[in-house]
């Protein structure tokens, strides 16, 4: 039987989703927002075995009903690739409050062999929350040491972890020594004060790497396995990223020298702030940024008070591949407000479009999913959301559909469950007083 599915028709509202897997599925008449800066006012998007077959102009393109199993007309609704959370605990963490929900930090200090995709848990209420606003790729990221282990990139929707799996173990994580002092001196100029073992901590993890590489390079016997040193030979071969946290201008510096040193094919800086001072630099050593929090305080006395809004659009003027991450407190929760940072980003400086792709399609890039994720565009998976109005505006940011690889997802959350309870409660309490 064909399901023909109208604006009134109230099931994806509900956060229910349909039971049965739809193959083929047409969504007709919506406002596309492609993720690579191009639009399509009134888009017709085929989609067959979670694949996206075509996409028309619905004004000038027929179909016949009778070869669909699922039409939803979307009148003007805005469609969206599905937003990517990097650098993320999503998943991997439940209540920053409570240690047994905590599963991105472990012992040790070199620990590229830690693998965070083992760890996520496709049942959480976080990654239902944070679905509800279009978020529906994530890099589960460990944290703490200086190597703290390797990512992957999961969607938000799966029976488990392996079902959730988008790219396994794609990139080892390394936190940069600070080359300045976490506390402020009290000297007159209020500077921070230089970090006397930065130069030793520097060293401490060329030498890592240099034995790691040697390793690489090396024919090793099941009794000289080294599962740390094992797990990072895929840096070397270019099939693994190397994603760098670093923030302050000596050490993305010093990170840009170190990639280069090590002849590292897909190093990645995560953080960025000072990066817009050398962004030229950056441009033409071909880094990409995973750039800190927009919504966020100044780091420097002498910093503009809105220069964490501007970074996107520093950056991008001076053509910096970078994207959007949300890393800081609470950021498995706040990373629902992805696409709002976006938004931010989009006010100023970038345009909406651009401020899309930074949360897309160049997310997707860095992270090395884009020939299947970021945008909508033929033969790419169909994970897609369609909101009620802008998506970067958290006013009219109101999702009506998602699918991931094809297949709907319940849009639903606690919060809205228990919304649509106690509003049920009170007007019955209501009525009754009446």
């Amino acid at each position: 039987m064909k399901a023909l599915i109208h604006i009134a028709f109230c099931l994806f509202t509900a956060g229910i989703c349909f039971s049965q897997n739809h193959s083929k599925i047409l969504l007709v008449n919506g406002h596309l927002h492609v993720g690579n800066g191009e639009t399509l006012e009134s888009a017709l998007i085929a989609i067959e075995d979670g694949k996206i077959l075509f996409v028309k102009n619905s004004l000038a393109f027929s179909y016949d009903p009778e070869e669909w199993d699922t039409i939803v007309k979307l009148e003007g609704r805005h469609i969206y690739p599905g937003f990517v959370a990097p650098n993320s605990t999503l998943g991997i963490t439940e209540i920053d409050a409570v240690r047994a929900t905590r599963d991105y930090d472990e012992v040790g200090i070199y620990n590229p062999h830690v693998r965070s995709q083992i760890a996520f848990n496709v049942e959480s209420k976080v990654v239902r929350t944070v679905r509800t606003n279009g978020v529906l790729i994530s890099q589960a990221t460990p944290r703490g040491g200086v190597i703290s282990g390797s990512s992957s990139v999961m969607k938000l929707d799966g029976w488990n972890w392996e079902d959730a799996t988008i790219s396994e173990d794609d990139g080892i994580h390394l936190n940069w020594p600070s080359s300045m002092r976490d506390h402020h001196s009290k000297k007159e100029d209020d500077s921070k004060p230089a970090n006397k073992e930065y130069e030793d901590d520097k060293k401490e993890i060329y030498d890592f790497f240099a034995m790691a590489e040697a390793y690489a390079r090396s024919s090793v016997s099941q009794e000289q396995h080294d599962a740390r040193l094992a797990a990072m030979r895929a840096c070397f071969k270019g099939d693994k990223r190397v994603y760098v946290h670093a923030d302050e201008l000596q050490q993305l510096v010093d990170v840009i020298e170190f990639a280069k040193y090590f002849k590292l094919k897909f190093p990645v800086i995560v953080g960025g702030y000072d990066a817009y001072i050398i962004g030229r630099k950056l441009a033409d050593s071909k880094i990409p940024v995973m750039l800190t929090r927009p919504h966020s305080l100044p780091e420097n006395e002498e910093d503009d008070i809105d220069l964490p809004y501007k970074l996107p659009f520093l950056l991008h003027e001076n053509g910096v591949k970078f994207c959007i991450q949300n890393e800081g407190d609470m950021e498995a929760m706040n990373a629902r407000n992805i696409p709002f940072l976006a938004g931010t980003a989009a006010a100023y400086g970038l345009s909406e479009e651009e401020a899309i792709s930074s949360i897309s399609l160049w997310s997707c890039e860095i992270l090395g999913i884009d020939k299947e994720y970021g945008s909508l565009e033929k033969g790419k998976s169909a994970t897609l959301f369609v909101s009620d109005g802008n998506a970067l505006d958290m006013r009219s940011n109101n999702i009506f559909l998602g699918l991931i690889d094809g297949v709907f997802m319940p849009v639903g959350n606690s919060q809205s469950a228990l919304y649509s309870k106690y509003q049920k409660k009170y007007a019955q309490q209501k009525k009754a007083e009446q």
